[in-house]
């Protein structure tokens, strides 16, 4: 309600008030948001105001209290104030029998943030006058409920007017849609779908709202069933009736509306999928569609309508839903009823005879809750409504008094972003509204709300190029807003022009502005957005006291090198509080008494174990440790004994006094007791006061002690020596006499056995939570565990159905079934036998099917192994390492127990023919059971028994199944917990996935068979299946490819489909089989993560000849049933699916009429409808053909007859699905040296999808080029990422490569190259540098399958640009071209470039001006770097700065000398010998040879070795130590001397004998890993003598990283190393280092240090150079760093000043599994499962560059 506007001093008290009230980020947003107009600060924040004042020089962004405080003139602070009005308010009447709410209306207007809270008032009487409508379900299943409602009508009546005296009652009832499949449509049945029925409908309302009870129950005693065929029911569409039509049921407007839905069926739902018209059918409108009987009558053309819907209807209309519903469908409407804000569900009796008692209950569950909720409110506001009074529950509803007015208070905020986006940028809707405040029973509150998104009207009053501005700009609310190129408060100074820096020097230093800023007309502008201030820059607002690493404690801003608190803190850092909040103590004292309080901490004026913070004595500590402290001091001074006795018995603080008597345990503080170590007897005493005893305290010691009796202490030694005597006897017994050794080993002590049993007795799990059908059941082994034991074991499924497996045992002895094997083979297990497609795996599931094949085919019936895989078994012992095969055999059902046998047999001789087993393991899995072995070994305690699940589709919802431990064949144990019961529940599935139809037709023509898989969502989430072919007539290998795997399901994915490649017949099969049919199935199998399998889980694929398939097809359309008969209309309902990546199958509904055939158009969606192909059909459907894939589709229908033709449907749309990809484009080769090359190509021209991936495979060819050996294959799974270095390519060699791309459908055809890098020109080059490329090495392993490496480096922003001055993520300039080009035209290269953001690069087709522009890229901020080939000097703004040469910091080596080596590479040979590899360095001289260096990481003997060959670049190394780290270095000599050595850091990772560490372990694998150092170094310049370090963490750090240690020193020495210590471990740590000189080369290392130590250096060299030497930065010059390359784990990143076009050269460092390259920069390590991989590269920028531009 609007009231009188406060005066301006009560304004500004109040704004004072507040500013000390919530102090902290709020009080200084204003300030610190860097706004450029008054409307950008007053959306800051609420408290947020601007100053006009034309004479105000402080910030004008800020409080208002602070604007005024600092001078601003209140006339001149422009402040958006929020209103608040009630419009409406009338009062409630308490007398009327009515809801009521008060306030009605109000209009609320609030700037972005602020809140407004009001109360609202809502009165619910007494008694309220009640509608009752009941609908039922009138399916057959509810005959009986119908009877019993009919005789129930009077007691009805009761109930209601024991609520109230004015009630009305009223009837509807309801089936389900009157189509197919809900109905069985055969004419017989919809007239009379069961004996003595109503035909079928949807909804009718039978008895509108009445208060005439007789009327009601005689109309319902006429009623009789109907039926319908699917189990859920169509209530939804009669709820939303019953709801929408409020005229026909008779809701009155004033009370209280209750809706009873009584069923004993689920539902259905919008697009529920168990509708197949759902998606073909409209949406529901929502609206009232009864006829004059109260028929339902858009069944056929609507939607059921959604829960959400339903939610929101009820509630506009008042309704609440009672829902009674049988226990069958109890689950289904428990969750349903949640999203109701005010609902009841109760469950009925299979008859509904307790539905009085059930109403009864829910009336006054409901009448009890009251929900009030804000609907239609716009995205930019929310609501929250609370009480003091009413308790909440759960759906957000309050639990009400009626008859009383409710007060609740409602807060209603405006937010100041959505999604991160600011609320005044939202569209208007969002902004403003009108919000509906709806309590359940009344219309409500009704606001009229919106967000203050104004603009100050200052901004609008704008002088352009005003004189105050001294026309170099425009006056604005009281400042100067200057033209680019002006600064100043006039705009009177220009940024290009030179000025006077003396006003801009301090006194005694001859920098301007302390080197921290520019001097721009005499006065300083400082550098760092806010970092630097004062007069001359010399204050750094970074440098202030921290506390806990927070600058000011983050309670304060930091001024001129000053913390300026906030209101209510102090100190020079803000640590200190001024309120004594934190001393105050239980009793609202300070410091009890004890102490003061200082700096918000009490300080106690006597400490003592026993005060805490606010010296209160914390008695649970003192009865947890007092009795234990005074001990020794009671018992010296008492009884001069314990560990105090003699002169140490003086510093006790305290007294004893002896006593005769103690006062009782709850009289005293504490009672202790303690035994007497020295005479064995136990003395007591007590402790009173306040528990810390004094210098002055006394404690009361019991005079007498408890001595124990001493009589019987001769006993003792005799007892022990009896003792000795007989377990001598015992031992003679055992040792010399069998008959006593028989007779000892039935005694309990001397029993040499053990026992095991299973750890747990019961499981319960839960379906749709498993991940795996099988459960890991531990067993225990107890006792003695020397020796050996095994122990047989079985389950049984299903055992809550007695005779289950005894039944499906004798159904059918002769019918095939899959059992399942595992055995446990007598090799160890390797990462290469996890996967499926690798050699060495294929080699051992070869020899396992061979030899078992061998053994088995003496069984009766039994086919070939299949399915055969391999794995590890944990916990199983000693032999956990061992590999477990894991294979199917179908045999028939009745030769179990012979499998059983021979299984059994062979695994106790350990061999299957000449296949060596381990033996003591099995399992061996049929249908229903399964049996099998597990082994104890000696000193093993627990092993897992792996137990299979069997979940099957047709599972009860509760699954039992038990585990028997029979018997012990090996070992002395006996059998202890023998049971294990596992309880499988099946849940609510949050998926069901099934076939879309049993059958498919597939052409013998075609490839490739294409089978849908489709997943009915019922709970969003992932959902995963197995699938499997299995023969019949068509076979394996023969007719096709056989396949298995699994399909997962993401959530919100609903298709996937599964490729069966066909096999073409071959001539004695067409001979033999002619044009026969064949088939084979697709079965579906284990559910995972909740899903559930539908029907059809099992597909027939039908291959046939095209031509039979085809008249087939054309036999089913002439078959089709005729049209309807009518007027000719549109069709109705048109769908469209695809029904392949070419193929679309579209079907309609029949129109009104007698229509002779139907004419379908159809496009590419965006073309013309021109273009549209027509089709003619004569049946409502067709299949659309020959359409290209993975392409939108639009198409509509008409009818036509004798009258011509009818309007057409609706317009449907379409996609079809994804094929396999064309061939990639040409290839180009970027010939880097004769054994390395970067192997470029362009997208496919079509491809059909979305491109996932690409393959690479390249191998030698000989002079036919056909292949020599296998081909090396490499994914490339980042589509944009179209290009690939090749390292270690044999020279003089011809190698074929060969790309293809993989898309949603599969992998497309190949593109192939051959070529001969030593047949092309070379190149004055070395590798380039290429971004996030991977690099792979040519000579690595045959089941190399990986990238060894990504190339990361890339070109950074100049220092001259204060920003990062590191890596760039952009393209290169290629320097070789071969074969090259790109679908369409030369023209389109710069249009494609452009296009590809990924690379971002620019190539400029102007030959004359080549400039090569790249997008650097450090948290997203993009620069640029220019160079300019033709022109040695060039003007550059100063945020720009060109490639120059490195080879200038070659010159500082010795003339002669040669350089580092550029490439240091490893192969590991074995565990213990490597071959290292480098590259031969740049040196102006002939090279005399090497030294090779090694030693232990962690230090010990130098191993050198000298090569006087210069032309050997490698060497082995033999007899190194495995998972040891060593150190090498290479470096090279000539005639002048030896050059600088590269280093490397190597470890070789290898299994080694448990008993000896040092021994490789025979036959283990081995792979090569490097220790971790920091990230890169990135430096950026911040002045000539200073600037920042940083670097990311570790990749594998050795233990938790507590800091690092930093270095500074010349890189030519000459002063002492400077030491810096940065603690914490945080993903990126920066360091600010003052005091460097220009054009100084510096040397920079970095190391972790961890709880295990320091760990590996990051090392990198910068200079800071200027171009003429001056200060810096100056105009017209061009500074930056200078970095200079590096041996070892170095970071090489250079940005220098312009006119020399020498090459840029960066070296590098590479790893692989079995190669390990050493050189500079980044490492990345991966997880050891494959390799650990290193990124760098080494390369440089030619100045010869070729007169063509071409992309990679």
């Amino acid at each position: 309600m609007a009231g009188p506007h406060p005066s301006p001093w009560t304004r500004l008290l109040l704004a004072a008030l507040l500013s000390v009230s919530f102090p902290g980020d709020m009080a200084n947003r204003c300030k610190k948001a860097q706004v450029k107009s008054c409307t950008e600060c007053i959306r800051v924040d609420k408290d947020c105001a601007y100053c006009t004042d034309e004479m105000f020089k402080e910030r004008r962004c800020n409080t208002q209290a602070e604007l005024l405080a600092a001078g601003c003139r209140l006339e001149s602070v422009v402040v958006m104030e929020r209103s608040f009005e009630i419009t409406e308010a009338t009062q409630i009447d308490t007398t009327l029998r009515r809801s009521q709410v008060s306030p009605q209306a109000m209009r609320v207007r609030l700037r972005p943030g602020e809140e407004q809270l009001f109360e609202l008032e809502v009165f619910e009487p007494l008694e309220s006058p009640v509608d009752l409508y009941i609908l039922m379900d009138f399916s057959n299943s509810m005959s009986d409920d119908l009877d019993n409602l009919k005789k129930m009508g009077q007691n009805l009546a009761r109930v209601l007017s024991q609520l109230t005296s004015d009630y009305t009652i009223g009837f509807g009832k309801f089936v389900d849609k009157v189509s197919v499949p809900q109905t069985d449509m055969r004419p017989e049945k919809l007239k009379e779908p069961w004996p003595n029925s109503d035909p079928p409908f949807s909804f009718k309302n039978v008895i509108s709202l009445t208060e005439d009870v007789n009327e009601f129950r005689s109309k319902l005693q006429g009623e009789r069933i109907s039926g319908n065929l699917d189990a859920p029911e169509g209530g939804f569409d009669a709820i939303l009736q019953t709801a929408v039509c409020t005229r026909d049921i008779g809701w009155r407007p004033d009370s209280t509306h209750l809706l009873v839905f009584s069923t004993e069926s689920a539902f259905h739902y919008e697009a529920d999928g168990a509708n197949v018209l759902a998606g073909i059918m409209s949406r529901n409108d929502e609206e009232c569609h009864l006829d004059a009987t109260g028929t339902y009558t858009q069944y056929k053309t609507q939607d059921y309508p959604s829960v959400p819907t339903l939610v929101r209807l009820l509630g506009k209309h008042n309704i609440i839903p009672i829902f009674a519903v049988t226990n069958y469908s109890y689950s289904y409407y428990e969750k349903l009823h949640t999203y109701f804000p005010v609902s009841s569900l109760g469950v009925l009796q299979e008859d509904s005879s307790n539905i009085v008692e059930l109403l009864e209950e829910a009336f006054n569950r409901i009448r009890s809750n009251l929900d009030i909720r804000a609907l239609e409110s716009p995205r930019g506001l929310k609501t929250e409504i609370t009480s003091k009074v009413f308790q909440k529950t759960k759906t957000g509803s309050f639990h009400i008094r009626r008859g009383e007015v409710g007060t609740y208070y409602v807060q209603l905020r405006a937010i100041e972003d959505v999604d991160g986006t600011h609320v005044c940028q939202l569209p208007l809707e969002d902004q403003k509204g009108n919000i509906h405040l709806k309590p359940s029973f009344s219309d409500g509150l009704r606001i009229d709300v919106g967000v203050i998104c104004d603009v100050c009207s200052c901004e609008l009053q704008k002088e352009v190029r005003s004189a105050h501005c001294s026309f170099n700009g425009d006056f604005m609310c009281g400042h100067c807003m200057c033209n680019e190129g002006w600064s100043g408060k006039t705009c009177n100074c220009s940024t290009g022009s030179l000025s006077d820096t003396q006003p801009c020097l301090r006194e005694d230093e001859d920098k301007p502005c302390s080197g921290r800023g520019e001097c721009q007309c005499g006065r300083c502008v400082c550098y760092g957005e806010g970092r630097y201030e004062g007069q001359f820059c010399e204050y750094d607002n970074f440098q202030c006291p921290r506390t806990s690493g927070f600058l000011c404690n983050d309670r304060g801003r930091c001024s001129m090198g000053q913390c300026v608190c906030e209101p209510g803190w102090t100190g020079s850092s803000c640590d200190c509080p001024l309120s004594n909040a934190t001393c105050i103590d239980s009793n609202g004292g300070i410091c009890n008494g004890r102490g003061h309080c200082e700096c918000g901490r009490c300080h106690c004026n006597q400490q003592s174990l026993y005060t805490d913070t606010i010296c209160e004595i914390n008695y649970s500590a003192i009865r947890l440790g007092l009795c234990e402290d005074l001990r020794s001091c009671v018992q010296c001074q008492a009884w001069g004994t314990g560990e105090k006795k003699g002169r140490t018995c003086e510093e006790c603080s305290f007294k004893v006094k002896m006593v005769d008597k103690l006062k009782k345990a709850e009289e005293v503080v504490e009672y202790c007791s303690f035994r007497d170590e020295d005479d064995d007897c136990t003395y007591s005493y007590t402790v009173e006061g306040d528990g810390a005893p004094g210098p002055n305290s006394t404690v009361l010691v019991h005079r007498k002690k408890d001595c124990p009796p001493t009589s019987f202490w001769w006993l003792i030694p005799l007892l022990i020596f009896l003792l000795l005597l007989l377990a001598l006897l015992l031992l003679l017994c055992w040792k010399y006499c069998a008959c006593c050794k028989a007779c000892l080993a039935l005694l309990p002590c001397c029993n040499r056995g053990h026992m095991v049993g299973f750890k747990e007795d019961h499981y319960m799990l839960r379906e749709n939570l498993m991940a795996s059908d099988h459960l890991d059941t531990p067993m225990l082994r107890s006792g003695n565990l020397k020796g050996r034991d095994t122990v047989r074991w079985k389950i049984t499924n299903n055992v809550q159905r007695p005779g289950f497996a005894t039944r499906v045992a004798s159904t059918n002895p002769t019918e095939l079934v899959p059992y399942g094997l595992s055995l446990r083979l007598a090799r160890l297990c390797t990462e290469n036998l996890l996967k499926p497609d690798t050699r060495e795996c294929n080699q051992l599931r070869q020899e396992v099917e061979e030899n078992l094949n061998e053994v088995y085919r003496q069984i009766t019936g039994a086919y070939k192994l299949q399915q055969t895989k391999f794995r590890q078994q944990p916990n199983a012992g000693k032999k956990q390492d061992h590999t477990i095969v894991d294979t199917v055999l179908m045999a028939p059902r009745s030769a179990k127990q012979t499998l059983l046998k021979l299984t059994e047999k062979h695994v106790e001789q350990g061999a299957f023919h000449e296949l060596k087993v381990a033996p003591g393991y099995y399992t061996l899995t049929a249908d229903q059971d399964a049996r099998g072995m597990v082994e104890f070994q000696e000193g093993v305690e627990l092993v897992d028994v792996r137990v299979p699940l069997f979940i099957r589709p047709e599972d009860d919802d509760e699954k039992q199944l038990l585990v028997e431990a029979i018997d012990v064949p090996v070992g002395t144990a006996t059998l202890g917990r023998r049971l294990v019961n596992i309880t499988i529940i099946k849940e609510q599935a949050s998926g069901i996935v099934s076939f879309e139809q049993p059958e498919y037709l597939v052409s013998g023509g075609e490839q490739v068979a294409r089978i849908p898989v489709v997943r009915r969502i019922l709970d969003n989430g992932k959902s995963q299946v197995s699938y499997r072919t299995q023969d019949n007539t068509a076979q394996g290998n023969r007719d096709y490819i056989p396949v298995e795997g699994e399909l997962l399901f993401q959530p919100g994915e609903t298709w996937k489909e599964l490729q069966v490649k066909l096999l073409e017949l071959q001539e004695m099969d067409s001979l033999l089989r002619g044009r026969q049919t064949r088939h084979f199935h697709i079965q579906l199998s284990n559910p995972k993560f909740g899903a559930r399998l539908g029907q059809p889980h099992s597909a027939t694929v039908i291959i046939g000849d095209p031509d039979e398939l085809d008249r087939n097809l054309i036999s089913q359309t002439v078959s089709s049933p005729p049209p309807p008969r009518g007027d000719l209309g549109a069709p109705q309902n048109p769908n469209a699916k695809a029904a392949g990546s070419r193929k679309i199958h579209f079907n309609w509904l029949p129109p009104p009429g007698k229509p002779t055939g139907y004419r379908v158009k159809y496009w590419i969606q965006g073309d013309s409808e021109l273009e549209a192909h027509l089709l003619d059909s004569k049946v409502p459907s067709v299949e659309l053909t020959n359409l290209y894939p993975y392409c939108d589709y639009e198409m509509k229908v008409c009818a036509y007859g004798a009258q011509g033709e009818g309007p057409y449907s609706s317009l449907v749309s379409c996609r079809t699905h994804q094929e396999v990809p064309s061939e990639p484009g040409r290839l180009a080769f970027n010939v880097v040296s004769s054994t390395v090359t970067q192997l470029s190509w362009a997208e496919p021209a079509e491809t059909n999808g979305e491109i996932t991936a690409y393959e690479v495979c390249y191998g030698l060819v000989n002079e036919d080029n056909r292949p020599i050996g296998p081909m090396k294959k490499v994914l490339v799974d980042s589509p944009k990422k179209r290009t690939l270095l090749i390292e270690n390519l044999r020279e003089s060699q011809p190698y074929r490569y060969t790309v293809k791309a993989r898309n949603g459908a599969g992998w497309g055809p190949e593109r192939e190259a051959i070529i001969n890098l030593a047949t092309q020109p070379k190149r004055p080059m070395s590798i380039p540098i290429i971004p996030d490329i991977p690099i792979v090495d040519a000579q690595s392993g045959e089941d190399y399958e990986s990238f060894l490496m990504y190339s990361d480096d890339v070109l950074r922003s100049p220092a001259g640009s204060q920003r990062p001055s590191v890596s760039d993520d952009t393209e290169h300039l290629v320097n070789g071209r071969m074969d090259f080009a790109y679908p369409g035209s030369a023209n389109s290269l710069h249009r494609m470039t452009v296009a590809n953001a990924a690379y971002g690069t620019h190539l400029s087709p102007h030959l004359p001006h080549r400039v090569l522009s790249t997008s650097s890229t450090l948290t997203r901020d993009y620069h640029s770097l220019t160079r300019t080939e033709h022109s040695h000097t060039a003007t550059l703004p100063r945020d720009y700065s060109t490639l120059t040469s490195l080879s200038s910091h070659s010159s500082r080596l010795a003339a002669g000398v040669p350089n580092t080596p550029t490439r240091l590479v490893f192969s590991a040979l074995g565990p213990t010998s490597l071959k290292v590899s480098w590259q031969e360095p740049q040196c102006d001289q002939a090279l005399q040879g090497y030294s090779v260096e090694y030693q232990l990481l962690n230090g010990g003997e130098l191993h050198r070795l000298n090569i006087p060959n210069p032309s050997q670049t490698s060497v082995v190394v033999e007899d190194l130590l495995p998972n040891h780290s060593y150190v090498f270095r290479v470096r090279a000599q000539s005639q002048e001397g030896w050059g600088p050595e590269r280093e490397g850091v190597i470890t070789i990772e290898s299994q080694v004998h448990p008993q000896s560490p040092l021994c490789p372990l025979p036959g283990s694998t081995f792979t090569l890993s490097t220790p971790s150092a920091p990230g890169p170094l990135v430096f950026t310049a911040l002045s000539p003598d200073s600037l920042q370090l940083s670097w990311e963490r570790p990749r594998r750090p050795d233990g938790d990283i507590l800091g690092y240690l930093v270095t500074c020193e010349m890189a030519h020495g000459g002063e002492p190393a400077t030491t810096f210590l940065v603690d914490g471990d945080s993903p990126e740590s920066r360091l600010t280092v003052p005091g460097l000189s220009e054009n100084v080369p510096y040397k920079f290392k970095v190391q972790a240090k961890t709880t295990q130590g320091f760990g590996p250096e990051r090392e990198g060299i910068i200079t800071i150079e200027s171009q003429d030497g001056g200060p810096f930065p100056q105009l017209g010059s061009h500074s930056g760093l200078f970095q200079h390359p590096l041996p070892g784990e170095y970071s090489s990143i250079t940005t220098t000043h312009t006119s020399t076009i020498e090459p840029f050269l960066l070296d590098g460092l590479t790893l692989g599994s079995q190669h390990l390259e050493a050189g500079g920069s980044l490492t990345r390590h991966v997880t050891q499962e494959f390799v650990s991989r290193t990124l760098t590269t080494s390369g440089t920028l030619s100045t010869q560059v070729d007169q063509q531009f071409f992309q990679t």
